[in-house]
């Protein structure tokens, strides 16, 4: 098999430069970006195999991301990275992008060149550490589900934008942003804001 091609986000730069470090020997790196509006922009362009990106990006978190990428690029490879053991977190990453792979960074370093060829080939691979759990999780997937939008409203609130930064980065008009807050605040059962932004760095959606 010819090496894959990757892409690599994450906000953090020396992680970054530790990946492409590792995969070097085993893969041709295509680019990297430190947020997910960088990935965007970005991977369209350099077309890799394999995306290898982090969940909590600022501007685009990893898992809508994935779903975008996807769009435009409907046969690359996805595997998620994240600190979080959460395994409603990684069934929303893998729900997002079917086939995805999911690893924890601490397990990274061992698995993630064995994920990149696993995703290449179009075939999903779970670390071992959640794998359970998040198989689990999405076999008896119930409860409150954000949409897409949603999601995006919430990590920029979560950011510490206003909800008129918000709007006019998601190109719409406050009231639409309050209505998305008030509609995730209903769904989830939160009754104020402080509860909403745990909410959403409990979900791996902002660092």
């Amino acid at each position: 098999m010819t090496q894959a091609r990757v892409f690599l986000a994450d906000d953090h730069a020396l992680l970054l430069e530790a990946f492409a470090t590792l995969l070097a020997p085993h893969c041709e790196i295509v680019g990297m970006a430190r947020d997910g509006a960088e990935l965007l922009a970005q991977a369209p362009v350099a077309r890799p195999d394999v995306v290898v990106l982090d969940i909590g990006m600022p501007k685009v978190n990893g898992i809508d991301a994935a779903r975008r990428l996807r769009e435009c690029l409907p046969g690359v490879g996805i595997v998620f990275l994240t600190v979080s053991e959460d395994p409603e977190l990684a069934a929303d990453a893998l729900e997002a992008a079917k086939g995805a792979s999911f690893l924890l960074k601490n397990s990274a370093g061992a698995e993630l060149v064995q994920a990149i060829k696993e995703a290449k080939r179009g075939r999903t691979y779970i670390t071992p550490q959640v794998a359970g759990a998040v198989l689990d999780s999405i076999r008896h997937r119930s409860g409150p589900r954000l949409t897409p939008r949603q999601r995006e409203v919430l990590q920029l609130l979560a950011e510490g934008k206003s909800m008129k930064e918000a709007a006019y980065a998601l190109g719409v008009t406050p009231r639409t942003v309050a209505h998305h807050k008030y509609a995730m605040m209903e769904t989830l059962g939160i009754d104020n804001s402080a509860d909403l932004i745990r909410y959403a760095v409990r979900r791996g959606l902002t660092n």
